[in-house]
């Protein structure tokens, strides 16, 4: 497998590096982001192109695929950046590129590829752990209709979107892939509570409740019923984002590693010259290769059109970077020694972030499970 670079490639990193260093300082990175400060950052990267990077260029996007979302997320994974990029339009983006008529592309996609609107994907429930399918809330037909009653949980960045994509049983059985339908839901509209909370890296996730919220038929986004397909592919696009995400980020946990091994002396000479030192930090470099390597992998697998193939790189990809995101962080700030405590010591915001990341959208057992499945 080739994973050269274009010219295009390497243009698009060098944009969104400049960006990240204006916008996320190295000394700030992983503290949490004040409102006027998440907004501009925000508009940056609309500016930017990269809020509709996947979108169709109809609907004020670049029409970029996942090697493009790729390069993004691994800047994003380095500078701790990209707030709700990957909620926003890497997953309700692909739901409604893959699901929603032209009407409702124009309507809704347009908007988030510019910044006025952010959107989030809310799918898990409570007592199901990764089993996406497990879907207990309720769309009921009716003369106006649909009617949505239920309970969402870990609907990320769900407190900032706007738009909500809510995935509701509109038939079959509470475990069963068919009958699952995605609808597009204001947060503002009655009957709909949402409570955010702070996640262990410092971002935003939401509980959602439904209670009896009442949706036109034009809010159906897709056929009723017909939606696993399409969910299952979202959430394949989004895990390798998130392993393209946490090679850039062990990648900057090496640097700020080696760094302090360099500079921190210890019986008259830097850590640096210790081999027991020198062999852990070898063992981050090769497996920080081998990320990347999965990363790309996964990029791959979800640009070609081989379902089967896609879903067992992609969890193999999201299984590897949840063990090495968690065990490369945590003994960076073993060798940082008791500063890497610290929250003044960059290496646990980014360790905080991987760990984050190997629980999202299924955490290594889960995926591990899903690839040794045929």
């Amino acid at each position: 497998m080739d994973f050269a670079l274009n010219d295009d490639h390497l243009a698009l990193r060098h944009a969104v590096q400049r960006f990240c260093e204006g916008e996320y300082p190295a000394e700030h990175r992983g503290t949490p982001e004040a409102v006027d400060q998440t907004r501009q950052r925000w508009q940056g990267m609309a500016d930017l192109g990269l809020l509709g990077l996947p979108f169709p260029a109809e609907q004020g996007g670049s029409g970029q695929g996942p090697v493009e979302v790729m390069l993004v997320a691994q800047e994003f994974g380095r500078a701790l950046a990209g707030g709700a990029w990957l909620a926003s339009t890497v997953m309700a983006g692909e739901l409604l590129t893959r699901m929603g008529n032209e009407a409702q592309k124009q309507a809704w996609l347009l908007p988030m590829a510019n910044g006025q609107r952010q959107a989030a994907v809310a799918l898990y429930e409570k007592g199901a752990r990764y089993t996406w399918t497990h879907i207990q809330t309720q769309a009921t037909a009716n003369a106006r209709g649909f009617e949505l009653s239920g309970h969402k949980t870990m609907v990320l960045h769900g407190d900032q979107a706007g738009l909500l994509l809510v995935v509701a049983r509109s038939s079959g059985a509470a475990d069963d892939p068919g009958g699952l339908s995605v609808f597009a839901v204001d947060a503002d509209m009655p009957g709909v509570e949402v409570q955010g909370f702070d996640t262990l890296d410092g971002r935003r996730a939401a509980h959602i409740t439904l209670n009896r919220v009442q949706v036109g038929p034009e809010r159906l986004i897709g056929e009723p019923g017909q939606a696993a397909h399409a969910l299952e592919a979202m959430l394949d696009a989004a895990n390798a984002a998130l392993c393209a995400e946490a090679a850039g980020a062990v990648e900057s946990l090496i640097v700020h590693t080696t760094a302090h091994l360099r500079t921190r002396r210890q019986f008259g000479a830097p850590l640096a010259k210790f081999q027991a030192l020198q062999h852990r930090v070898a063992d981050m470099a090769i497996a920080l290769e081998q990320l990347k390597s999965m990363a790309c992998a996964a990029a791959a697998a979800v640009a070609g059109g081989d379902t089967s193939q896609r879903r067992r790189v992609v969890s193999a990809a999201k299984a590897y970077a949840s063990q090495q995101g968690r065990h490369i962080g945590l003994t960076a700030i073993q060798l940082h020694g008791g500063m890497g405590m610290t929250d003044e010591c960059r290496v646990g915001h980014y360790t905080k972030r991987l760990m984050v990341i190997g629980q999202s959208l299924g955490d290594a057992a889960w995926h591990l499970a899903r690839a040794s499945t045929r």
